[in-house]
């Protein structure tokens, strides 16, 4: 689909190239860069985005976001320890931070496994659960606004990149806070995937205002490249999925069609309490390495 003059009007977030409409999804319009590539929703985002979406309706009451991200602890500690043995195969366990980190679960396991953990995320409820029922260091607020000289070892953006209204800032500042030749971690959906590109506008990561960004793994490791990140590792991750979280996430996604409605009645039928392995191809995780800067070539004659 091609437009005019005004259809390029809307700046790319990650290059400020022209971009071109692609379709509408819940009132925003998701563009194209027509420079990099790069997929995004336009439009501006309202003060006190970060506050209104990730607010405590997020984790509680099941729409584009959880039905009870509290009940979702083990399957999240699982997914911590399925990474601790991903990264072990690549780096030593050192110190980490965890972006958007919720209520802790998964930095725990890592926590565990032998790593020395630190998260910020911007939800105070789960903030506090983090620290009050876990012992973790958890800083509430956002990484924008992240106050501390401490460099690490592994900065991970798990579920998080997406999420960004500014994720090329994001990421700069992440790299800040990695030690030279420490590691990014990043999880999240492919659009490129056979899962995506099968939906179209229908894949249920097209949910503005929570997501705003769509990442595909080359344009992750291209965006990582110009900020001195080279990518090392990638794959797709185990996961499982609560059944009421599954549900939930259906209900949100296909309710506004008569055969959407019948599927999701279909579905009522399987217990909540069922843990179930998410069975499509668009989610992947990337491990990126910081590079060091070259040294200065010194002239021989001095």
């Amino acid at each position: 689909m091609s437009g005019g003059a005004g259809d390029r009007a809307a700046g790319c977030p990650l290059c400020g190239g022209p971009s071109r409409r692609r379709f509408e999804r819940r009132g925003f319009t998701i563009r194209d860069c027509t420079t990099c590539g790069h997929r995004f929703a336009a439009g501006a985002v309202a003060a006190g985005h970060v506050e209104r979406v990730y607010g405590d309706a997020y984790f509680l009451d099941g729409g584009a976001g959880y039905a009870d991200y509290l009940g979702e602890e083990r399957i999240l500690r699982r997914r911590g320890r399925w990474y601790a043995r991903l990264l072990a195969r690549h780096l030593q366990p050192g110190t980490v931070l965890d972006v958007g980190c919720a209520a802790g679960f998964w930095l725990a396991a890592l926590v565990e496994c032998g790593w020395t953990g630190r998260g910020i995320e911007p939800n105070a409820r789960l903030a506090e659960h983090a620290r009050a029922r876990l012992g973790l260091e958890v800083e509430h607020g956002t990484l924008e606004g992240l106050r501390t000289d401490a460099r690490f070892d592994l900065v991970a953006l798990i579920q998080v990149l997406a999420h960004f209204t500014d994720p090329r800032r994001a990421l700069e500042i992440a790299v800040e806070h990695i030690r030279p030749a420490g590691h990014l971690l990043v999880e999240g959906w492919n659009r490129e995937s056979w899962t995506a590109r099968c939906l179209g506008s229908r894949w249920h990561e097209y949910s503005p205002p929570s997501v705003l960004h769509w990442f595909s793994p080359a344009g992750l490791r291209e965006l990582g490249a110009t900020l001195g990140l080279r990518e090392i590792a990638r794959g797709r991750p185990r996961r499982r999925i609560g059944a009421r979280h599954a549900k939930s996430l259906l209900r949100y996604q296909l309710e506004g069609s008569a055969a959407g409605r019948l599927l999701v009645r279909a579905i009522e039928i399987v217990p909540d309490r069922l843990v179930l392995p998410y069975p499509a191809d668009d989610l992947f995780w990337m491990l990126l390495r910081k590079q060091q800067p070259a040294r200065p070539v010194r002239d021989a004659g001095a």
